[in-house]
């Protein structure tokens, strides 16, 4: 039952910018999984893991660059052995992977200390309101300005390696949202919100596989049969939410702004901060 709330807060906090690392820390405070701190490390990472798997199934098509041998050559395709692959597609991987560098290092280098020093009540109560506080400034910005990015093809090496930069503050600091991050970031620099929102979703792909292998080989397979259990209902639960969480943030930016969630942010680390503080 625990797997399948926390499943639950996972699908949909790890795509709203509300941030999921800092509510999950939250809920282990107030309900813990039970399973020790190793597991719960890892139970955080492979759950992310399934909310990433919904986005490779919702958007496989605008994601999967290899083309049917029977696909017409042209100047949008390009040939590798048998292979044929659409170059717009590998350049939009190109500069998903260039965008992920940053956090990838800052990951490698000080995930044990991250998770030792900062994944506490307090610096996750402060980034949910500074993060909230700074969405409100970036809406009032950006409230009678066009976006100069209206499709992921004008994204530039410029735009991803900018964004990617935003990335690693979420890494560093729990409570502060990848999401949110990276699409303030995206925002901030002329991407419309639905496509900032987009370059984000495509953004966690490879950051939460690779983050999800490396964590398993840091530590290990050996679980109880009930431990594995937990994995996959937290996963699978996750995965489901997702589906419609994605669907949900894509349709509501549209149309409306990102102020709601940073009203919501910033009265939760309110809350926890009060909490805190009177405990």
């Amino acid at each position: 039952m625990k797997a399948l709330l926390y499943g639950i807060v996972e699908g949909i906090t790890e795509w709203l910018p509300v941030s999921s690392t800092g509510h999950l820390i939250l809920l282990e405070n107030w309900l813990p999984l039970g399973q020790g701190a190793d597991f719960f490390s890892l139970f955080l990472v492979v759950i992310q893991f399934g909310a990433i798997l919904a986005v490779v199934f919702l958007f496989f098509s605008e994601l999967w660059p290899f083309l049917s041998r029977s696909a017409t050559a042209g100047e949008g395709t390009m040939a590798l052995g048998p292979l044929r692959m659409d170059k717009g597609k590998l350049s939009l991987w190109a500069k998903i992977l260039v965008a992920c560098v940053p956090a990838v290092i800052i990951g490698l280098l000080f995930d044990d200390f991250i998770e030792e020093h900062l994944h506490n009540h307090v610096t996750v109560a402060i980034m949910l309101i500074v993060v909230g506080a700074m969405f409100i400034v970036a809406e009032h910005l950006n409230r009678n300005k066009r976006p100069d990015v209206l499709t992921l093809s004008e994204i530039t090496y410029k735009h991803a390696i900018i964004i990617g930069l935003f990335q690693v503050i979420a890494a560093v600091l729990p409570g502060t949202s990848r999401s949110g991050a990276t699409i303030l970031g995206a925002i901030l620099i002329g991407l419309s919100r639905q496509n900032a929102a987009k370059f984000t979703f495509f953004l966690a792909v490879p950051v939460m596989l690779g983050a999800s292998l490396l964590r398993f080989l840091r530590l290990g397979f050996s679980y109880t049969g009930g431990q594995w259990l937990v994995l996959f209902i937290g996963t699978a639960v996750s995965f489901l939410v997702s589906m419609f969480a994605v669907k949900f943030l894509l349709n509501y930016v549209r149309n409306r702004d990102f102020k709601p969630f940073a009203y919501y942010r910033i009265a939760l680390g309110v809350l926890v901060l009060l909490v805190f503080f009177i405990s």
